[in-house]
């Protein structure tokens, strides 16, 4: 599908829009009332998720951090804590939701790029005195969006689950770019569904659906996760539309992964040659994050940008993101190249 805008937009995997193929496949969708749970599509789309992952249930929910939100307050109780990089998007771009929604703490590891290792965990573990919280939940990011886009291997992973199941721990996946992940590892998600005790997955970043993130785990779990979707105004009616759009993501858009991945690395490795970028962290997926020299700073180099209809993000005071997705053509790599190299050199 040709797209309307002639913008390089670099800010989000999340500015995709459905192509005319998602798009009919969503105007087809056979539809009823979700929080009757009958809505075929829905109950489709929850089916296909949990048996990619060998689980036997999931629920299809607004957004990822709903799904995460949910996940922290079916596996905590208040007074509890939550074990996580300082870099995970739980922390950083929940609005605190942790403690509004849950009544929980937060114990933040100084991990490498947002990977956190076993042994920092099993530090973190408090032990059982009225006067610390319980150490209850520990959250793992793949891709980190905070950390470049790096991600978690099985066998990094495999220690992290033997410590949460010794010592009585729950493990959530915050998946949210779990495909990009997979899709240069190789690895199944049937092998990640082994590890967790629950998952979520986002279908409007790169997989390229408009809406919807999928929470999936254990029966009970999800039976409980429901309650609390609607108490968080998540329960949906005809969300079959958009269910339809998860399905064909699902199909469609998953291999295709490698592009936008292959791309951001071509971005990377040209913003390494540059005078004015201090350092580029390490390029794992389709997330591209760069600090600059002084004095330049995010929002002057971003101005520069604009002005040849190139969008990114600011993620600090010298720092950018670029993130590439669907949308992103070689032709628009190849203007966003040569752009780098005039802005900044």
């Amino acid at each position: 599908m040709i797209f309307a805008s002639m913008k390089i937009n670099l800010v989000s995997d999340t500015v995709t829009r459905p192509t005319s193929e998602m798009l009919q496949a969503m105007f087809s969708a056979e539809v009823g009332d979700d929080v009757f749970k009958a809505d075929p599509t829905v109950n489709a789309l929850e089916a296909k998720a949990a048996s990619m992952f060998d689980k036997p249930a999931a629920i299809f929910c607004p957004s990822g951090t709903m799904t995460n939100q949910i996940a922290i307050k079916v596996h905590t109780q208040p007074l509890d804590e939550v074990i996580c990089d300082h870099y995970s998007h739980v922390y950083q771009y929940e609005t605190g939701g942790y403690a509004f929604n849950s009544g929980v703490g937060m114990s933040l590891l100084q991990g490498v790029n947002g990977k956190i290792e076993v042994d920092q965990i099993a530090a973190a573990i408090k032990p059982l005195y009225d006067w610390l919280p319980v150490s209850k939940l520990v959250v793992l990011e793949n891709t980190c969006n905070k950390g470049g886009g790096s991600y978690y291997t099985l066998d990094e992973i495999l220690p992290i689950r033997d410590l949460c199941q010794r010592r009585g721990l729950k493990l959530h996946l915050d998946g949210a770019r779990l495909f990009n992940a997979l899709i240069e590892t190789g690895e199944t998600t049937q092998a990640v569904g082994a590890h967790f005790d629950s998952i979520s997955i986002c279908l409007s970043k790169g997989l390229g659906a408009p809406v919807g993130s999928l929470l999936i785990g254990e029966t009970e779990f999800i039976r409980q996760a429901r309650r609390f979707r609607k108490v968080m105004g998540g329960g949906m009616r005809q969300a079959g539309y958009l269910a339809a759009a998860g399905i064909y993501a699902l199909d469609h858009n998953i291999e295709r992964l490698k592009i936008d991945n292959d791309h951001a690395k071509v971005l990377g490795k040209t913003l390494e040659d540059c005078h004015l970028v201090e350092q580029v962290r390490p390029v794992k997926s389709n997330i591209v994050i760069f600090d600059l020299k002084d004095p330049h700073t995010a929002d002057q180099i971003l101005a520069k940008f604009q002005s040849k209809d190139i969008m990114g993000s600011a993620f600090g005071p010298q720092t950018i993101r670029f993130v590439t997705h669907l949308e992103i053509t070689p032709n628009m790599v190849e203007q966003t190249i040569n752009a780098i190299k005039e802005i900044l050199n």
